[in-house]
């Protein structure tokens, strides 16, 4: 028999297992799927009980237990960093030593107790877990690789290569030098949470021009011929304070940080603009030397920075290389099947298995629990909630026949999504035709910013029918724009439009497909393949014949703050604190005015961390 290797990542953010057997990926979740706290950096005690389930095998039978970062190196780096920032760095020491001298020291003996059995602990380097993600499930034997995110141990940036089973680091940028902690503080400067407002950042960049790009290439990154980049620390706070900036990085750009929850301003659009596009210079620098150090042709991407689909796009359309792969949980989740699967293959000697057809072997990333119809049926009955038991075409027409009249659809069916996007397991989805779609899926179901953009869900075969992209994307790590033809003129923005809502210049129609067409006419999309989702497909497919359109909106079923639904029961509390009008469980569908009211209070905002 095969091994079995239990990843984990834990106590920074995103914690998470993964389960993998022979070489090949079991089960992954996150650990707030279970928890229900968003970005939960708890030891994923829930996620290793759902993957040991799945595998059928009890603590005892694993092999090994692999964390996925080296917890010495880190406390190497924490306390080289804050000693050279002595007598400054007092509170960010006070901070960073519960961690980093408490749990993260004694992982070992942490693992070991909380499983209840006296399983080999093995470690791996950060980036290491991250190369380890992106190469092995992909669809290319041999690859180019390339991570980029806030820190590891000391690593920030690394540039590998794999051949079959075998995976080396080449070349690596340590901090405090970093691309995704240089992204991180714009992040924190315009009011957003760090670790979890990038996107938003992202989202708010084509509201902008890039009017301090030039700026932020002569003060703060300075970009070498090789790709290689090294900040001004004088400016950021990080190295020995909480805080992301200082006031030198305040009086650069005009005053203080902008205060969370308060107007966004035309500052903040212009400095999201701005970072964003040095961000994808330095990306595509460094896959430049990453293609001239390794000389293949494939790349694959891993590290928080790979989960910035617009950059990924802008490589793309560069033909740096000829295909790219990204692993869709490229951020700290990913790290425990990243550590997993490099245990397998390099400590166990699994063989690598490539997919026949050619595509990876992610298996669309549906990694997580399902729920039978059984127990879906149980717990509606249970609370007597009125629904319809249908067959899968009759699912499939219902809910394309809802989309069509206008209505938004929550949606569960299958294995839940590894990663941070929902595609297709656990969405909100809508009709991508109407204009008002973006806004009041924003205001009234995601409780969150009106300019955030919906991403499209197309059928993988007709995806250069709406947009300017010929390969897949299943993973939603592309951004693409909407074809020419599709596009509408659209008034620009004036300077006074700045509000946080921006509602008259979101609420223009800017395609035939409005709803999933950013201000920039681009999209974020998602193809959908028939072999990675069957019934997702067929939902698509069969709104196409209703509506000549074969797309969708698709959205993480959740509302701000709350992590992305799990269990039937997650989905029906959302579903009913929302103004969705259809929700699918499985093989039941039940009709929002058709169920029993619930107290019309507000209380139930609080358990949300609502950012």
């Amino acid at each position: 028999m095969g091994s079995s290797v239990l990843g984990i990542s834990a106590f920074y953010h995103d914690s998470a297992a993964a389960l993998v057997q022979d070489g090949e990926i079991v089960a992954a979740a996150q650990e707030e799927r279970f928890s229900r706290k968003k970005h939960d950096p708890r030891f994923p005690r829930n996620a290793i009980n759902y993957c040991l389930e799945e595998a059928f095998i009890e603590p005892d039978e694993l092999d090994a237990v692999v964390f996925y970062d080296h917890p010495l190196l880190t406390l190497d780096r924490v306390v080289r960093s804050l000693a050279a920032a002595a007598p400054r760095g007092e509170e960010l020491w006070a901070q960073a030593a519960r961690s980093t001298l408490g749990r993260n020291v004694f992982v070992a003996k942490y693992v070991r107790h909380a499983l209840n059995a006296d399983v080999p602990v093995l470690f791996t380097e950060h980036h290491a877990s991250h190369a380890a993600s992106a190469f092995y499930p992909s669809p290319f034997e041999r690859a180019a690789i390339l991570t980029l995110d806030g820190v590891g141990e000391w690593a920030t940036t690394t540039i590998g290569r794999g051949d079959g089973a075998d995976l080396r680091i080449l070349k690596e940028i340590a901090y405090p030098h970093s691309l995704g902690l240089l992204y991180s503080a714009f992040t924190y400067f315009c009011g957003f949470k760090v670790n979890s407002g990038e996107y938003k950042l992202m989202g708010l960049a084509p509201y902008g021009r890039p009017v301090y790009a030039d700026l932020i290439r002569e003060r703060l990154v300075h970009v070498l011929p090789d790709g290689s980049f090294r900040l001004d620390t004088d400016y950021f706070g990080y190295l020995d304070s909480p805080v992301m900036t200082n006031e030198r990085f305040a009086e650069l750009f005009g005053g203080p940080a902008r205060q969370p929850e308060s107007r966004i301003t035309r500052r903040e659009m212009d400095l999201a603009a701005s970072i964003q596009k040095v961000t994808e210079e330095v990306v595509v620098a460094c896959a430049r030397h990453a293609r001239a150090l390794t000389d293949l042709p494939d790349l694959v991407l891993a590290g928080g920075v790979a989960l910035n689909c617009v950059a990924n796009g802008i490589l793309l359309r560069e033909k740096v290389f000829d295909r790219i792969w990204i692993q869709p949980a490229a951020g700290d989740a990913g790290g425990a099947l990243g550590a997993a699967l490099l245990a397998a293959h390099t400590r166990f000697g699994s063989e690598r298995r490539m997919n026949p057809t050619g595509r990876d072997m992610q298996k669309g990333s549906y990694l997580g629990p399902a729920y039978s119809t059984a127990e879906v049926q149980a717990f509606l009955d249970r609370g007597r909630y009125p629904y319809r038991r249908v067959s899968a075409d009759e699912r499939a027409t219902t809910v394309a026949a809802a989309l069509a009249e206008g209505k938004v659809v929550g949606y569960v069916a299958g294995r839940m999504e590894f990663g941070p996007r929902a595609l297709g397991a656990r969405s909100i989805l809508g009709d991508p035709r109407r204009a008002e779609t973006q806004v009041a899926m924003n205001l009234k179901i995601k409780y969150r910013e009106s300019f955030r953009p919906f991403a499209p869900s197309v059928l993988a075969e007709k995806v250069s029918q709406y947009f300017e992209l010929h390969e897949e994307s299943p993973y939603m790590l592309l951004v693409a724009p909407v074809r020419e033809d599709r596009q509408l003129p659209m008034s620009p923005p004036s300077v006074h439009q700045a509000d946080d809502d921006m509602l008259e210049v979101v609420r223009q129609a800017r395609s035939d497909i409005p709803a999933v067409t950013h201000v920039d006419y681009s999209a974020r999309i998602q193809t959908v393949h028939p072999d990675d989702k069957p019934d997702y497909h067929a939902l698509i497919a069969e709104f196409e014949r209703l509506t000549g359109y074969g797309v969708i909106v698709n959205t993480s079923f959740n509302v701000r703050g709350e992590p992305i639904v799990c269990t039937p029961q997650d989905a029906y509390r959302c579903f009913m604190r929302t103004e969705m009008d259809v929700l699918v469980l499985e093989d039941c569908i039940l009709w929002k005015d058709e169920q029993p009211a619930v107290a019309n209070d507000d209380s139930w905002k609080e358990e949300y961390e609502l950012d």
